[in-house]
């Protein structure tokens, strides 16, 4: 006999098939961030200016997550206002003379910080996705060929080198960078041999250069920044030397510790000296103590003074970033008139 249409076999493979575009709706990736909306940008000081270059930040983590929510929703507007307080705290460093690009992005949560380091990069790839769309966004509509510095704290340090890694290779585009500030997290020896056209600082005037350093406690040999057994590179803010020449806290210009909208609440010229450990990397700090600077985060033990990475050398950084700037144009009008 001739089986009626719609029976239960029919009903089966329809019931399979919304089954089967269910589960693809939900692995679905979450659509990207539309750069092109000025509300998904923490600054984007774009128009006509006088501004001889280009800052593109990416501000540290501030977002706090858990299991299941390892990236900042950008729908968070609690989580956003702290994205700008914290990059209100750094942006005086580098705006003097410079427009101010800063997106908000997706960053990974202080939560995937405490997963051990191999388990973390899922999440630090998802928050770098929205950064390259950043950045491309940014070199398209708005940079026309200015020169470039790329700055970031923290995971904002370690985002800005990927795209250094990613970016820079191309010698048009290298040629506008006049440094990447990639402070508070870790370049190796060995990410540089991988990448021939990532160059670290050697002093405080060349251009093109990865500028970095993680401050601690003399006494500290572990971190999650610098593990035990890692060596980083790292350049003196204060002496801009490479190597473990002491800096006096004479050199120091002024510690500065500013608020959400940035504002300078207290300075503190001559707070302390810094040295380089040979071993691990880290920037020494002596003329401080664990007690007056607690590491301030769970995932930070005490002698971390990774909070304090741009405020104990504040000025001593936003006059380098002059220096720099100056050393670029330089080097350009004689490129100009040769």
């Amino acid at each position: 006999m001739r089986k009626k249409k719609g029976g239960k076999g029919s009903l089966f493979l329809y019931c399979l098939c919304f089954l089967m575009l269910l589960l693809a709706g939900c692995g679905r990736k979450e659509a990207g961030v539309d750069y092109a909306k000025t509300e998904n940008w923490a600054y984007c000081e774009n128009g006509e200016t006088e501004d001889q270059a280009d800052v593109f930040f990416i501000c540290p983590t501030v977002y706090g997550g858990s299991e299941g929510a390892e990236n900042m929703p950008m729908e968070d507007q609690e989580a956003k206002e702290s994205f700008l307080g914290a990059t209100n705290m750094e942006k005086g460093i580098y705006d003097d003379a410079c427009r101010f690009f800063a997106p908000y992005y997706r960053q990974a949560g202080l939560y995937v910080y405490g997963l051990p380091e191999e388990e973390r990069e899922p999440w630090l790839s998802a928050a770098y996705e929205d950064i390259r769309e950043a950045f491309s966004y940014y070199l398209e509509h708005y940079n026309e060929g200015r020169p470039i510095i790329l700055a970031g704290f923290s995971q904002g340090g370690d985002l800005s080198l990927r795209l250094v890694r990613d970016f820079f290779d191309d010698s048009e585009l290298q040629d506008q960078l006049v440094a990447c500030y990639a402070i508070g997290w870790r370049i190796t020896e060995e990410g540089l041999k991988a990448n021939p056209h990532m160059h670290f600082a050697e002093g405080e005037d060349d251009t093109g250069v990865i500028v970095s350093f993680n401050s601690e406690a003399p006494e500290v040999e572990d971190s999650l920044v610098i593990p035990k057994g890692t060596r980083t590179l790292a350049i003196n803010p204060l002496n801009w030397k490479r190597d473990e020449t002491p800096a006096d806290r004479s050199l120091n210009l002024g510690a500065c510790f500013t608020d959400y909208d940035g504002n300078i609440k207290e300075e503190i010229p001559e707070l302390t000296g810094a040295y380089i450990d040979g071993e691990r990397g880290a920037l020494k700090v002596p003329d401080v103590s664990p007690e007056d600077y607690p590491p301030g985060l769970s995932i930070f033990s005490e002698g971390i003074y990774h909070l304090y990475d741009y405020q104990f050398f504040y000025r001593n950084l936003e006059e380098n970033v002059g220096v720099r700037l100056e050393a670029y144009a330089e080097e350009h009008a004689m490129d100009q008139a040769a």
